[in-house]
């Protein structure tokens, strides 16, 4: 298996090794800059889930039993290596993905760091001491999962294979990972670099292939313990109710409409980057992107301008050329996205900026804005995953935060003003798994990340992962002399 132009064909990672899949057939992931094909990728069926969750199965005592001190030190190599390797793996989720290579820079950079957090953090899991009476003793221990499985999505596909990845390996886990068939190379290469810095033969599998054929027999494998699934609600439910027959744990982080609310306060440079960051970066698709402006008529007119005058400034390319925004992923999401451009002029009339797709290769649109738009709109409810904005008029503090409750979804909320009180008033009030205050975005890999409503259950990041990757044991003793 390799990442050169010249060696393009992926293999199934199983048991340590590369291997094809038992049928023999792969798949073609595409470059989105062209629409051409980059790589051809064995495609994993029901009986390559198998294999691997065999080998997962069967590393599994000798992985849990390891000193935590050596997982953690097997977790900062592999954050190393992945450093090491860095331009390769961000050239190749361009090619894969499409994004900016500054973009998949900082992405392989924040899987690398993902392992580094999780390795310090593999000897510091523990239990508590509950106080009883005299007679007694009490504490609590955190155990392994087990098998587990992680169904990443291919819109930051290296930056979430370290975010599920390395949180379950450091607590004693061990991993079946199922990449998205859009983009699945740099999820082979790094389980690849993996093994190759020791992480044992069987303790981390990677299995491409497409949703019904792997993610549905991964997602209700008997022998899997928990399950990892980021994506869209309808696959999660499907995803939920696999494991929920076999009684497996199970966490989703799914769709998101997210509220970016805009007060006259705000310093008008720092919010228009911040909102514009929020909805185009990735080509706006990010679960968590700033999808509805909700902005005070106070500063509309004023804020819509100088976002225009930025957005017509855009560059649109192939990532390789590391511009402002490049291609959508694939044909299916170009179609999707460009659908809901003419449902945006039917609900809202033409956009102020864009919505358009550009005559050219690939699956390049333009970064887009609706002005006027009602809450009630589809534009404003549906999730379009692309760089389409939509901008909705406020007036006072109650009916911002009743625009931002009015949805669906509930993953993140933003607010930028200068208003202490007012920015904790509406942290308390949303609903939403977190609030960014003044930045989209803000935070990093310490801080816990999952939704509300439906935008799924369970937090990853920081020290909850610990808690999602876990199972509290509790012991007590009776020890009284008699």
């Amino acid at each position: 298996m390799t990442a050169t132009r010249d060696r393009d064909t992926y293999d199934l990672l199983v048991d340590g090794e590369s291997v094809p899949a038992a049928a023999a057939e792969r798949f073609e992931t595409v470059d989105p800059a062209t629409g051409e094909p980059i790589a051809a990728v064995a495609r994993a069926r029901a009986e390559d889930i198998d294999r691997a969750v065999g080998a997962a199965s069967a590393a599994l005592a000798d992985w849990r039993a390891t000193p935590p001190e050596e997982r953690g030190r097997l977790m900062a190599a592999v954050a190393e290596r992945i450093r090491d390797e860095q331009e390769r793996l961000a050239l190749l989720e361009t090619r894969d993905n499409g994004k900016p290579l500054s973009h998949a820079r900082a992405d392989v950079e924040t899987c690398a760091r993902y392992f580094e957090y999780y390795g310090g953090v593999a000897d510091k899991v523990h239990g508590d001491s509950i106080p009883l009476t005299d007679e007694y003793v009490d504490y609590t221990v955190r155990e392994p999962l087990g098998v587990t499985a992680q169904i990443i999505p291919w819109n930051l596909p290296t930056n979430l294979f370290g975010r599920s990845v390395a949180p379950a390996l450091a607590t004693g886990n061990v991993a079946v990972v199922k990449p998205a068939e859009q983009t699945p190379l740099t999820a082979v290469e790094v389980g690849r670099l993996a093994t190759e810095v020791g992480v044992p033969d069987g303790v981390l599998n990677v299995v491409p292939g497409f949703g019904a054929e792997a993610g549905a027999p991964l997602a209700g494998h008997a022998d899997v313990d928990g399950v990892s699934f980021t994506g869209s609600v309808p696959t999660g439910i499907e995803v939920a109710t696999s494991a929920v027959e076999n009684v497996t744990n199970v966490h989703l982080e799914l769709g998101g409409k997210s509220p970016n609310v805009v007060y006259p306060d705000t310093h008008l440079d720092t919010a228009v980057e911040s909102t514009m960051t929020g909805i185009f970066a990735n080509a706006g698709q990010v679960c968590s992107a700033g999808s509805r402006l909700i902005v005070h008529e106070d500063i509309k007119a004023e804020f819509l301008d100088e976002l225009v005058s930025r957005v017509e400034a855009m560059e649109i390319d192939a990532g390789e050329t590391d511009p402002d925004m490049g291609p959508l992923v694939s044909a299916e999401q170009f179609e999707k996205v460009t659908d809901y451009l003419a449902v945006g002029r039917a609900e809202a009339g033409e956009p102020v900026v864009g919505g358009s797709a550009l005559d050219r290769d690939g699956y390049f649109v333009e970064p887009t804005v609706f002005d006027g738009v009602d809450n009630d709109m589809r534009i404003a409810r549906e999730e379009i995953f692309g760089p389409v904005l939509s901008v909705i008029e406020f007036s006072t503090e109650a009916e911002a935060t009743e625009l931002a409750n009015d949805t669906d979804y509930g993953l993140v909320a933003g607010i930028h003003t200068q208003d202490v009180g007012r920015a904790h008033r509406f942290a308390r009030d949303v609903e939403a798994g977190q609030v960014y205050v003044n930045e989209w975005f803000a935070g990093g890999e310490e801080t816990p990340f999952g939704g509300v409503k439906k935008s799924g259950f369970g937090r990853e990041k920081g020290l909850a992962a610990v808690d999602a990757y876990t199972e509290l044991k509790n012991v007590c003793a009776n020890i009284s002399p008699n």
